[in-house]
């Protein structure tokens, strides 16, 4: 392990990184070798549930624990109001983007004694704000500031390379089982957000090469490490499509378009660098069902497509937007009036251009005639909006067609959360048709159950200490701002029931937290750390400054397995 601090170092000593702009507010990333120290490895025989209680418990990493450590806390006979002094909560959570780090921050604002471990399965935190905003809009990054606080907390755990719930099969990683997290926590928040993207469910969509999803795109240029080897063809020929109309469909057509020179400036990974600098990419069509006033993305996202140099957008179908603009609410009419200026280069001579193309469904991508593998084009059903100035308004299919060329496309129609595995198990049910958790609203779990022998009806009760927030819990839809709200609102209902008495996994009992490091199961011994050449994170300024470290296994070599974690202070879990 390599060693940078003054202190000589040793097993445990920490290994700290240099001045990124994630960790100047003081955090450090510290890697240790956690699951096997030396005094355990004559135990083969630990449990999974010993080693997430001694994550719970804050155990120190020389112990030896036996698997009483594990054993739940009797249940209370009658749960009384709690005072957050006395009875401090352990709180974990799943996900480390925004909607769990605001939740942290509302509870322990509110209970200040509460400890809050935070379980990830990548190495860093901060989900999409990291791995989702543009890197040209560092504005939108600076929540991680205010992360990073609640991070410097001494009740605070970050965990990293973790996954809760859903095995992944790399050496790199840990998993901890979710019902080992309810027999060593307080309360569980569910705030992993959405990690896979809408289909299209067309033919051509999942067997021509060219067809990638924006999600997917989009990790690519920010160096999502499952994202690292999309490759996304861009030589291919001039023409792209953007199938969807939100902040995303635009974002990739603005990286598209933008200057490379430009980009340099920013973390983009120098691998998507390099691809757009050789990009044939000349216009690009956003291409949706409906119209410009239903469209789902705002007037900042717009007006960057306006403002870049060289750039032209083709005028917008003016039947679809409102004569009086004027008496339009006024984020609507700004809105209008941006499409209707538009740009001063005329697009039939401009290098690049861009176009919203409006009323129009995929039906199916066609392929190429000299290589039926790649897509060549896309077929769209021509649609009708019953009212087109109505931003509720649905639409209806013509029956009419329109092919549009489509030398690569980006699938840009929303993303969708998934179900952990063990749902079932602990009594957790997954709405399917909304792709969220089942909720009361407020951010409690709740299931439904039948009541009642004459005539009995399904009711929602909540189940016990769990909580979700964020995208899991109302949809993908918003930004920083409502999702901050919503974590706010889900935080204050986890605070009003602790304090209140109610029914939490333990059952109101806790146990005191000494200090001490967090232990996980890997699914292979690791021994090499390295911050450079690993799974695509280049050896460069920008991507150590994006805080990446990635954890290597070293083949016939049974050391102890490690985790990411983020501290402000060497000491604060001693």
């Amino acid at each position: 392990m390599l060693h940078t601090s003054a202190a000589a170092p040793g097993p445990h000593a920490p290994t700290r990184w240099g001045s990124d702009r994630n960790l100047q507010l003081g955090l450090r990333l510290e890697l240790r070798a956690i699951l096997v120290p030396l005094s355990l490895r004559g135990n083969p025989t630990m449990s999974m549930t010993t080693l997430v209680a001694r994550i719970a418990l804050g155990g120190g990493i020389a112990r030896t624990w036996s698997s009483a450590a594990a054993s739940p806390t009797p249940p209370s006979p009658s749960p009384s109001p709690r005072d957050g002094a006395s009875s401090p909560m352990r709180l974990a959570i799943v996900g480390s983007g925004p909607a769990g780090f605001y939740t942290a921050s509302r509870v322990m604002s509110r209970l200040p004694g509460a400890r809050v471990d935070m379980y990830e399965g990548l190495p860093v935190p901060f989900g999409l704000v990291r791995h989702g905003v543009a890197p040209d809009h560092p504005e939108v990054k600076n929540c991680q500031d205010r992360f990073g606080e609640i991070a410097s907390s001494p009740n605070f755990r970050f965990l990293g390379n973790v996954s809760v719930g859903r095995p992944v099969h790399a050496a790199d990683h840990c998993t901890v089982p979710l019902h080992d997290l309810t027999r060593n926590y307080d309360s569980i928040l569910l705030a992993y957000g959405a990690s896979e993207d809408k289909k299209l469910g067309i033919s051509g969509e999942s067997t021509l090469t060219g067809i990638y999803s924006a999600r997917q795109f989009v990790g690519w240029y920010n160096g999502l490490p499952e994202c690292a080897d999309l490759q996304p063809d861009l030589l291919r020929g001039e023409d792209a499509i953007v199938i969807g109309q939100g902040n995303v469909a635009l974002d990739v057509a603005r990286i598209l378009l933008e200057d490379v020179d430009v980009l340099r400036k920013t973390d983009i990974t120098e691998h998507a660098l390099a691809e757009l600098a050789r990009s044939r990419v000349r216009r690009v069509h956003v291409v949706a069902r409906r119209g410009p006033m239903q469209a789902a993305f705002t007037i900042k996202e717009v007006r960057e497509l306006m403002k870049l140099p060289s750039v032209a957008f083709w005028p917008a179908n003016r039947a679809l937007i409102p004569q009086d603009i004027k008496a339009l609410p006024r984020a609507s009419r700004r809105l209008m009036e941006v499409l209707l200026k538009g740009t001063s280069l005329p697009p039939e001579h401009a290098p690049r251009s861009w176009s919203l193309d409006s009323c129009l469904s995929p039906r199916h991508f066609l392929g190429h005639r000299d290589d039926p593998t790649a897509v060549a084009s896309t077929e769209f059903d021509v649609t009708h909006l019953q009212d087109p100035f109505d931003p509720a308004s649905r639409v209806v299919t013509t029956g009419a067609t329109k092919i549009l060329p489509s030398d690569v496309v980006f699938r840009s129609v929303g993303y969708r959360s998934v179900a952990l595995p063990e749902f079932a198990e602990v009594g957790i049910q997954f709405d399917t048709t909304r792709g969220i958790v089942s909720n009361d609203g407020l951010g409690r779990v709740t299931s439904l159950v039948s009541e009642g022998h004459v005539a009995p009806r399904m009711t929602a009760q909540q189940v016990a200490g769990f909580y979700c927030a964020g995208w899991l819990k109302r949809g993908p839809t918003g930004v920083i701002a409502s999702t901050m709200q919503d974590a706010f609102a889900t935080g204050d209902a986890i605070v009003q029931d602790w304090l209140s008495g109610a029914r939490f996994l333990q059952s109101g009992q806790t146990r005191p937290l000494a200090g001490g490091r967090p232990s996980c199961k890997t699914s292979a011994p690791m021994q090499h750390l390295s911050s450079r050449g690993s799974s695509g994170l280049e050896s460069t300024p920008r991507r150590r400054a994006a805080g990446i470290v990635w954890v290597r296994s070293e083949r016939n070599s049974p050391a102890p397995a490690t985790c990411c974690r983020y501290f402000e202070s060497q000491d604060k879990a001693d």
